[in-house]
């Protein structure tokens, strides 16, 4: 029932010629979230646009295969204008729109990279020219003459996305995963045991407690002004039957709450593990048991969280997973990793999932290029122990967790003298981790604003882009804001991840080059160690 359209046959006149193709497109083409086109027009279609277009994942913007198609359609010397929605430099929709041009000989000449929408939807819409296989003469982008851009619409660095770094590997772990709630002893004992029940335990042999460990998830993390765990966890490392069974107590409470519930698992290959197995835990993360060995404390960020907040986690309590957890208790590195500097980098490749972040050690931390030397590293430290110590200090005096301490910082209403100063601790740190990198010129000009973010809706991308989904009475929303952020201008944000893939592009070089990373540029195995040492004193380690 569908009419075929075939560009080669109604355009001969366009086709026929040498260097066949257009000589321009112009549009507005239709915007719609990657996941939301087969539910819009079924599996089918989007499996099309898939083996249409390579490399696209399935995962992009429509209206990142319309730049496509406009593209392909071009002749050589041919040009295209095209609306898009703000993403189309960012992630899936990046990389099968802008990338797949840059790297077939496309060149982004012009660019508007955000631009409010006249109409009634309240998105910010992007503006984008293309040229095929001639190289301009000149760059603009957001109105300015810049050296070139790239699929990320910046005006300097690479057009792939970062690589992981060598030199940043064996630090970012994720928590540990018992798999059975039985295993946990908890305030309410819901779905699980006690806390009064546990402490009955110890009373009655204290060898349990030898086997009993706090355990923390992301909620007590965020919300303790002290972040205290107020479960515990049943841990009997690696042991076999015979050895945990040593401990008869504890050992009854797993046959009772655990072992029915692994005996339901599938028949895969986890399945049968965690059965024979079933005393123990699903996934131990040994590399991160050694780092205890060698630290009192680790880093630790929720997943996923509302704000941006790392804080030291003592060695003897158990991390959940997903949470992130890194093998350091430098505050030169929580300076940095505190920062807006990698703020930026997290919050441009980490996933989201509704407003809240989602911290992945892959994303964000294994492709981070961290400062070099240690000329600066004295004032990083000291900068990221008077944070952290001021942070706890607020949050200790006020009942404030995590959460709620950064609603208050940042909350342009918010007017008292602690977040105040917060606040200035947090730019001085900012200036101080910027000036690690040498950019002592971003150092003197940062400057934050109380500023808005967007979450822009299908809803809205859809009429801004002039289609209604096949809707013939397509709802109107107003874009939802989200929360104000205390943070910096998109201008200088750009600026500051535009120079960070740049050095992410050199460091993969060197450790190429160094027979680190594979040709195809990407990370070689690490080398098998078990964790990461402390350095002894009077040693440097790369992240202090």
């Amino acid at each position: 029932p569908l009419a075929p359209f075939h560009w080669e046959i109604e355009f001969p006149e366009v086709f026929s010629r040498e260097n066949s193709g257009f000589d321009a497109f112009v549009g507005n083409p239709p915007f719609m979230g990657g996941k939301n086109i087969s539910g819009a027009y079924g599996d089918a279609y989007l499996d099309s646009l898939k083996m249409s277009f390579t490399n696209t994942g399935g995962q992009a913007d429509l209206v990142a295969y319309f730049f496509r198609a406009c593209f392909g359609n071009l002749r050589i010397g041919g040009s295209f204008g095209l609306l898009a929605t703000n993403t189309i430099s960012q992630g899936d929709t990046r990389r099968a729109g802008l990338y797949s041009i840059r790297t077939n000989d496309g060149y982004i000449y012009n660019a508007i990279r955000r631009m409010n929408w006249p109409g009634q939807a309240a998105v910010i819409v992007a503006v984008v020219h293309v040229v095929k296989g001639r190289e301009p003469r000149t760059y603009v982008l957001d109105r300015r003459r810049v050296p070139k851009i790239t699929a990320f619409l910046f005006h300097s660095g690479p057009d792939d996305d970062p690589v992981s770094l060598a030199e940043s590997s064996n630090i970012a772990f994720t928590g540990e995963y018992p798999y059975g709630t039985g295993f946990l002893f908890s305030p309410d004992g819901k779905d699980c045991t006690t806390v009064d029940e546990m402490e009955v335990l110890i009373q009655h042999d204290s060898r349990n407690a030898d086997r009993i460990r706090p355990y923390l998830g992301g909620a007590e993390m965020l919300s303790d002004p002290r972040q205290q765990p107020n479960r515990h966890v049943i841990d009997f490392g690696d042991m076999n039957e015979d050895e945990a069974r040593r401990w008869p107590d504890l050992f009854a409470i797993l046959e009772q709450k655990v072992k029915p519930e692994r005996m339901r698992l599938k028949d895969n290959a986890d399945g049968k593990r965690l059965k024979q197995s079933w005393w123990l835990w699903c996934r131990t993360r040994p590399a991160l048991r050694e780092a205890r060995e060698h630290y009192d404390k680790v880093l630790m960020h929720a997943f996923p969280s509302s704000h941006f907040a790392f804080s030291f986690i003592p060695t003897s309590v158990v991390i959940a997973s997903p949470h992130p957890v890194f093998a350091t208790d430098s505050f030169r590195m929580f300076a940095i990793m505190q920062s807006r500097v990698h703020e930026i980098w997290v919050r441009f490749f980490a996933s989201s999932l509704k407003d809240d972040l989602r911290y992945t050690p892959s994303d964000c931390f294994d492709n981070f290029p961290f400062p070099r030397g240690n000329s600066r590293s004295d004032k990083l430290e000291d900068l990221g122990t008077r944070y952290y110590e001021f942070r706890c200090k607020v949050m200790t005096d006020q009942q404030e967790g995590l959460t709620k301490t950064y609603n208050r910082f940042h909350d342009p209403h918010e007017k008292s003298s602690e977040i105040a100063h917060l606040r200035e601790l947090h730019e001085a740190m900012d200036r101080a981790v910027l000036e690690a990198y040498g950019w002592d010129k971003l150092a003197k000009d940062a400057r934050c604003e109380f500023l808005l973010d967007y979450e822009e809706e299908d809803d809205d991308l859809a009429n801004a882009s002039g289609y209604d989904g096949g809707n013939p009475n397509p709802k109107r929303k107003r874009g939802k804001k989200k929360p104000w952020r205390l943070r910096w201008p998109d201008e200088f944000r750009d600026d500051v991840l535009a120079r960070l893939l740049e050095l992410n592009e050199q460091r993969a070089e060197e450790e190429r080059l160094a027979g680190l990373h594979a040709e195809d540029g990407k990370r070689q195995p690490a080398p098998k160690r078990r964790g990461r040492k402390k350095p002894a004193a009077g040693q440097t380690e790369l992240f202090g």
